[in-house]
């Protein structure tokens, strides 16, 4: 989709969906990829799985090939998590990962409706150790911190794009 693609990532509640949703609303090539790629299934093989669970919340490496190879538009964002990202991190041009402190994150997990991924308490006690760990997160990606207005976020994250 774009001749340069970045992902977009962090733990939930740091706002993958929100940055999505601005930068669609400001024209850029934004994809939601848990809703457009996200399937359950084995982060090794990527066979699906009936385990509905936050360890096989996988993107279709296939698929996203497909994405960077289509070269129609200067940039594209991919944003959202995904257990299998190492299969399809080096596609990328560059790597965001949002960032929030502990008070916010607690504050937007109260947010979160009970059939949202978060809003149930096994799943907050799970976020809030990804979040501690950082080890459900790419190792390497620009830190943007989260806890700012949406458009200062956005601002971060292009300037960073421009910068790349």
């Amino acid at each position: 989709m774009g001749v340069r693609n970045f992902l977009i990532e962090g733990v939930s509640c740091t706002g993958k969906t929100t940055v999505c949703n601005e930068l669609q609303r400001r024209g850029y090539q934004a994809i939601h990829g848990d809703r457009e790629l996200a399937y359950q299934g084995d982060p090794e093989t990527g066979d699906p799985t009936a385990t509905a669970s936050h360890e096989n919340h996988i993107w279709d490496v296939e698929k996203v090939k497909a994405l960077v190879d289509n070269k129609d538009e200067p940039v594209t964002f991919f944003c959202g998590g995904s257990r299998n990202f190492s299969t399809f991190i080096d596609l990328f041009d560059g790597v965001f990962v949002l960032e929030v402190d502990r008070e916010t994150l607690n504050r937007r997990l109260d947010e979160r409706p009970e059939n949202e991924f978060g809003g149930k308490k096994s799943e907050r006690e799970l976020i809030a150790h990804l979040h501690q760990t950082k080890e459900d997160i790419p190792e390497n990606g620009i830190i943007i911190d989260a806890t700012e207005p949406i458009g200062h976020v956005f601002d971060a994250v292009i300037r960073e794009v421009e910068g790349v």
